[in-house]
């Protein structure tokens, strides 16, 4: 009796393919319109935003280092103040041309007295020498009735006090023009000075960064650290530091593999998951596709292109940095047959599934066609309805042995 028993245990076992009190689970072979897509990871970003630079300084006032910055992600209104960097270089450098401007000034009032003074001395000489002239000019005049010899000294003295009247007025106007150009040089030097310090006002100024516009501040990253920017970094004039980003239009940038871009077109519809948010799914379309390939990191020789989505809508959860499953629809196929990926196999020679039969599982090689994340098109082997397991049925046969 017991050996009955055995044989009828060991026909039941056989004839379930090994499994003892497991079942194995299955699904069915259905025919319909099947979608053919492409799921990748993305960031969200803004459609528009305001990058907010460190300043541009003059090299002059040594670099710039940052003492009080915004935290990452705070809200802010247009006029706050986000970044300050520090002053104390450049506020020694305006004491330093303050100094240099007030005694470049004193210098130029002592210049102008100097010189008047000079003018003034060489019209006095000017005017002793007008004098001669005419007591000269006079003289020969009244020269009439003297002798030649006698007329001819006076006319010589009458000469000679014209050339010296005539150097006089030439010695002042070649003062005068001298003059001009000292006053001229020490005019530019003073306007020099005066734009030096000028341009630290406004450098001193610079160091104290505002917003622009309402939004969310988004830190960048700074490459030297591969951390975002903070308290006593030195950034150089014209670094992006941080982000204003337009919340009212956002889209998603994902990287496509080059064996898939071809299938990406501009206008392609797209789900949007943010991984934070997994109950909340947004709707949004392909916009731009890169014509350019990139290097998916420094030591990967996998080639990607960006592709940006645009998001429909708007919402407040949907903020820049936030990381976002984007299912892309690439096609709809209809009147097709499609299986779970689960229920695909594969060895070294082909793909197969076990059907449900009669007697048990049989496996059955089958050709496959478009695949997306969870499904597979069967374009052979396979009929509507047919049963599936969607684990092997004999995995555990050789541990049912033991």
């Amino acid at each position: 009796m017991n050996k009955k028993i055995i044989l009828i245990l060991c026909f039941v076992l056989s004839a379930c393919g090994g499994k003892v009190g497991q079942e194995v689970q299955t699904t069915i072979v259905k025919r319909g319109t099947f979608s053919e897509e492409l799921t990748e990871e993305g960031t969200i970003r803004a459609v528009n935003s305001i990058n907010i630079t460190a300043p541009n300084i003059s090299y002059r006032y040594g670099g710039l280092k940052i003492t009080n910055m915004i935290n990452d992600g705070k809200e802010v209104d247009k006029g706050d103040t986000v970044i300050i960097f520090d002053p104390s270089e450049i506020k020694k450098a305006i004491i330093t041309s303050q100094q240099q401007l007030e005694i470049a000034n004193a210098e130029l009032e002592k210049l102008k007295a100097t010189q008047e003074s000079e003018i003034e001395d060489l019209e006095a000489d000017l005017e002793i020498t007008r004098i001669s002239q005419k007591i000269s000019k006079i003289n020969f005049e009244q020269a009439v009735y003297e002798s030649d010899v006698t007329k001819k000294e006076i006319n010589l003295k009458l000469e000679t006090a014209n050339i010296a009247l005539a150097r006089a007025k030439e010695q002042i106007e070649n003062k005068k023009k001298i003059q001009q150009e000292d006053i001229f040089q020490k005019m530019l030097s003073i306007k020099q000075l005066t734009t030096t310090l000028e341009d630290a006002n406004r450098s001193v100024n610079s160091l104290f960064v505002i917003s622009p516009s309402p939004g969310i501040a988004i830190l960048k990253d700074n490459w030297m650290t591969n951390q975002k920017w903070q308290v006593g970094d030195q950034p150089y004039s014209g670094t992006s530091l941080i982000e204003l980003p337009d919340l009212n239009e956002m889209m998603a940038e994902v990287k496509i593999n080059e064996v898939d871009i071809t299938k990406i077109t501009p206008g392609l519809k797209v789900e949007i998951k943010p991984d934070a948010y997994s109950d909340t799914t947004f709707s949004g379309k392909v916009i731009t596709v890169a014509n350019l390939a990139q290097n998916k990191d420094s030591k990967s020789k996998i080639k990607i292109f960006p592709v940006q989505i645009l998001i429909d809508g708007k919402s407040k959860s949907l903020l820049p940095g936030l990381t976002v499953s984007c299912r892309i629809l690439i096609n709809e196929i209809s009147g097709v047959l499609y299986i779970p990926l689960e229920a695909i196999f594969k060895d070294q020679v082909d793909e197969f599934v076990y059907v449900r039969t009669k007697s048990g599982f049989k496996r059955r090689s089958v050709k496959i066609g478009s695949v997306n994340t969870d499904f597979a098109v069967v374009t052979d082997g396979l009929e509507e309805n047919e049963e599936l397991a969607l684990t092997d049925p004999y995995l555990n046969k050789e541990e049912g042995k033991e």
